[in-house]
């Protein structure tokens, strides 16, 4: 409980660092056959610095190159990379209809908002979201898996696991075991995304979220059940090999080697989400449990892909949890020195 208030205060602060840490606004904006705007006189606070250019040809090229932010041509139109929508273009309108309404006395059309690239308007919120995802679904799984490991044998040490198995079967023991630390995990992980929503929407940070961030929250809870369903399971049943707690970080190294190259894929992915890597493993489990969450908070992933992202894993959770059981059934009884996976399986 400690830790999970700690956790959502981190976040929630976190949601105010931009308004607390940012620095004044400035914009770069590049003038074909264009006057000067007093943007200035409407945002005092903010820096603009003019830049005179010789064609449009010129002025897309700055444009793109990230010289200007913005490029005013024949007081008509304005050339931007994909940032539609932003602060500089609402100046950009208002400051230049009331400058020509002002000179001329007339009713004055709005500029003409045209983008010369793709469509960046919630790129960096996009990486942010995926930066954070990484972290949040590392440290609860890392986190779940070690205490259902560390139940297993504390259960198998103490030979509490034969008077409950007098009453049970493994697969229940097992299956309640998960379950109970999996609803856990989802309480933990729904508070922290709850409040980290809830202080983003106080700060203002929400307003450059991208659409469909309910869609995304549900996703992510799915996809960490699922993941958590895997590793949870090859982790009681690693755990059922050993009967000290001495020897859990011993015997889960194979599964933490796994999900530590989970976790820096999947920081790799929020750099390159469209990227063939990203794209491979957000089908292949288990990585998929934290590739494809981060790939649909970093880019726009078509349904269809997710879909078949999650069956795949649906399949590799069942596959594990058939093998997990198993080993889990043959070993939490037979206690001193360290069995082996693969004995354990060729047993009976």
């Amino acid at each position: 409980m400690i830790g999970l208030l700690i956790t959502a205060l981190l976040v929630g602060a976190v949601s105010f660092l931009p308004k607390i840490m940012g620095g004044g606004d400035s914009y770069t904006i590049g003038l074909v056959n264009s006057q000067q705007l007093p943007l200035h006189t409407a945002a005092p606070s903010i820096e603009f610095e003019w830049r005179k250019l010789p064609d449009e040809a010129a002025a897309k090229k700055a444009v793109l190159d990230g010289d200007v932010d913005a490029a005013l041509i024949d007081d008509k139109r304005v050339l931007t990379d994909g940032q539609l929508g932003t602060e500089l273009e609402v100046l950009l309108q208002s400051v230049n209809r009331e400058f020509k309404l002002g000179a001329a006395g007339v009713a004055i059309p709005p500029l003409e908002m045209q983008s010369v690239g793709a469509d960046t308007r919630y790129e960096d919120a996009r990486r942010g979201l995926a930066t954070v995802l990484v972290l949040l679904l590392f440290m609860l799984l890392m986190g779940q898996i070690v205490m259902v490991a560390m139940g297993v044998v504390e259960e198998k040490g103490s030979r509490i696991v034969e008077i409950l198995l007098a009453a049970v079967r493994p697969w229940q023991l097992l299956g309640g075991k998960i379950l109970g630390l999996g609803v856990l995990g989802l309480i933990n992980l729904a508070t922290i995304l709850a409040i980290g929503l809830a202080a983003s929407s106080v700060s203002g940070l929400a307003a450059d979220f991208p659409p469909g961030m309910v869609g995304l929250v549900a996703a992510v809870l799915v996809w960490f059940v699922l993941g958590y369903a895997f590793f949870a399971t090859l982790s009681a049943a690693f755990a059922s090999l050993v009967s000290r707690q001495e020897d859990v970080n011993t015997v889960l190294t194979p599964l933490t080697m796994m999900i530590m190259a989970t976790y820096f894929v999947s920081f790799y992915v929020t750099n390159e989400p469209t990227g063939t890597l990203a794209t491979v493993l957000s089908y292949v489990p288990p990585f998929s449990a934290m590739v494809m969450p981060v790939r649909m908070a970093a880019t726009e992933v078509p349904l269809w892909e997710t879909g078949l992202s999650m069956v795949a894993m649906v399949l590799a959770v069942v596959v594990v949890l058939k093998l997990g059981s198993t080993v889990y059934e043959r070993a939490v009884l037979r206690t001193g020195a360290r069995l082996k996976f693969g004995e354990v399986l060729r047993s009976r």
